[in-house]
């Protein structure tokens, strides 16, 4: 781990236990459309898709979906984003990063919501860059988040790290040929599989 520059979070259930919070958005926009609760095996997926992705698979072509995404942005994500349970680790970690020279970045599925998670959280000036489905033609399981971000900082795949919790990251970290750490996901084929943010350090010998 001795090349290693960068040090890349996915968000949701990594940076934070969302879980919860997209049980809730999710379920509202079914409601709205009068469609039950989703199950929880739809919310396994739609935690790791893009928000789009996940409306369609929900919505399984019982409603417009026009007018379904229509009716999502006009839901606002500010009394959800208090909610989101912060890995208690994590503002030690970055600031431990940045202090030591790491480059800190994120690569996550989520949207437009990312200004206003990190602001409410407290982590302005702990990333060097993040990279939401907006920025790339495609989301994971495609690895184009992960490709701008080695290109952006003129880095080897060899000299970034990747953190993520789902099969889809797992995915985008093989095709960008970057070293993938699954977060409490013994699923994953990973090179370790962390239970704790804490582990890092340690990993990647920092100081």
């Amino acid at each position: 781990m001795k090349k290693i520059r960068a040090v890349i979070f996915d968000c949701d259930g990594v940076m934070f236990d969302t879980r919860e919070v997209n049980r809730v958005y999710y379920n509202r926009i079914l409601k709205h459309f009068g469609i039950p609760d989703m199950t929880e095996e739809q919310l396994e997926k739609a935690h790791m898709d893009t928000a789009k992705n996940a409306i369609k698979d929900l919505l399984n072509g019982q409603r417009d979906l026009e007018e379904v995404y229509k009716y999502a942005a006009t839901l606002s994500y500010n009394d959800l984003v208090p909610h989101m349970i912060m890995e208690p680790d994590l503002k030690k970690l970055l600031k431990g990063l940045k202090k030591s020279g790491f480059i800190t970045a994120i690569a996550t599925n989520r949207t437009s919501t990312m200004p206003l998670v990190i602001s409410h959280h407290g982590l302005e000036g702990l990333f060097d860059l993040v990279v939401t489905t907006k920025d790339v033609e495609n989301p994971k399981p495609a690895p184009d988040q992960l490709f701008k971000i080695l290109e952006h900082f003129n880095l080897e795949s060899d000299e970034a790290i990747y953190i993520g919790d789902s099969k889809f990251d797992q995915l985008a970290s093989d095709s960008a040929g970057i070293i993938f750490f699954s977060f409490r996901n013994s699923s994953l084929k990973s090179v370790k599989n962390l239970q704790s943010l804490s582990e890092i350090p340690e990993i990647i010998g920092l100081n």
